[in-house]
């Protein structure tokens, strides 16, 4: 099976590499217990300073202080995919949002058929693969070593017919195939009249549909393209202080950072006892 790696470094100055090793931590975690098992997916994650100490065949996720537009995965000039994360109190959320969509999708032009969500649509049409974005609101993520990290879809979100037997996302807050929560969307290729749709549940209480038109992809990938065009995951970076998910995610990393405290301490009093014997 292929191993992808993956890069989490850091272009700004308030990520210590401490925060950056830690997440890298969880997220190698999430990728190795939870999604490679649905995926077939095998990566690493690892923590690099800089852009500078990451070596060749990587693929870069990068905090950055602040993304007007192009927040998520990129691809460089020669076409290879790295991500962009903005910088926030929560930021590891985005971190694993665009990680994962890049693990399942390197080159971000992915499609999956299956039946349109639009009931007055085709019955055919072309999904693209993004696993987290129709789950990628703060209320359906959870933690992985005290760190707040996103729920994502699996294979079985495309069955043409729902079941019980069928897992829909991780965490088990998609029910159904091809379901939108409350502050996702998911977007799909209509090859007939080659538009390209989305379906939002960003505000009410009912989701909507929005025909893009046709793309042109001009030599962008179509998740570049899609997620140009759609409210930015940035907003994953800077949940509001009263958010119970963020305090949540600082209580469970506080209990993590005291217990780690704690068993370093006593495996530095041990060390320095074997170093002390002739």
């Amino acid at each position: 099976m292929l191993l992808r790696q993956v890069a989490l470094t850091c272009e700004n100055q308030q990520v210590p590499i401490s925060e950056l090793t830690r997440v890298s931590a969880a997220l190698q975690k999430q990728v190795t217990d939870d999604f490679s098992p649905l995926w077939g997916v095998q990566a690493t994650v690892d923590a690099f300073p800089t852009l500078e100490d990451v070596p060749l065949g990587y693929l870069p996720v990068v905090i950055v202080d602040q993304v007007e537009e192009g927040a998520g995965v990129h691809s460089d000039d020669k076409g290879q995919p790295f991500a962009l994360v903005e910088f926030g109190k929560s930021w590891s959320l985005t971190a694993s949002h665009e990680t994962l969509e890049m693990l399942a999708d390197p080159s971000g032009n992915r499609l999956v058929a299956g039946p349109s969500p639009d009931p007055e649509g085709p019955s055919k049409v072309e999904f693209l693969v993004e696993v987290c974005d129709p789950c990628e609101a703060e209320q359906y993520a959870y933690l992985v070593n005290g760190v707040l990290v996103s729920d994502f879809y699996t294979p079985d979100y495309f069955d043409p017919q729902d079941s019980n037997a069928s897992r829909y996302s991780f965490k088990g807050s998609l029910t159904a195939p091809r379901q939108v929560l409350p502050g996702g969307y998911l977007s799909w290729h209509d090859p007939v009249t080659d538009h390209w749709f989305q379906e939002l549940f960003l505000e009410g209480d009912n989701p909507t549909f929005k025909d893009l038109g046709v793309l042109n992809q001009n030599g962008s990938s179509l998740r570049s393209m899609i997620d140009g065009l759609t409210p930015p995951s940035r907003k994953l970076s800077h949940l509001p202080a009263r958010s119970s998910v963020l305090k949540s995610a600082v209580r469970a990393g506080g209990a993590m950072d005291k217990a780690a405290r704690a068993r370093a301490s006593r495996l530095r009093a041990q060390i320095a006892e074997i170093l002390k014997k002739p």
